[in-house]
């Protein structure tokens, strides 16, 4: 078994399980499974959306305030708040709720 968090900039998580025993009353059997792994969604569409939402609102304010000139300033800080944001938010977790089924497939027959 191996879990990988997932990171803030670059990273996603990660999950890899392997079944190596089912346990009966009274007994127990080793098996083997194919490993079943799973990876986190990408968030690089959601990362350019913010960036971009601060430079835009930043333009925004900055147009008001200042201009054409205050637009660019405006800009240039929404956009780098907004890049900011990004770095300091980890990606998204691989969660499961209980009684979520997860397939594994024998690595090797075994007799019950």
């Amino acid at each position: 078994m191996s879990a990988k968090d997932s990171g803030r900039v670059k990273g996603r998580a990660s999950i890899q399980l392997m079944l190596t025993e089912i346990v009966r009353p009274g007994k127990s059997l080793s098996i083997s499974t194919k490993p079943y792994s799973a990876v986190a969604e990408a968030t690089k569409k959601r990362d350019a959306a913010v960036i971009g939402g601060g430079a835009g609102i930043g333009a925004a304010i900055g147009a008001l305030a200042g201009g054409g000139k205050g637009a660019l300033l405006g800009a240039a800080i929404g956009g780098g708040a907004g890049t900011g944001t990004v770095l300091a938010t980890k990606g998204k977790e691989i969660r499961y709720s209980p009684e979520t089924r997860i397939p594994f497939t024998l690595a090797h027959s075994i007799e019950i």
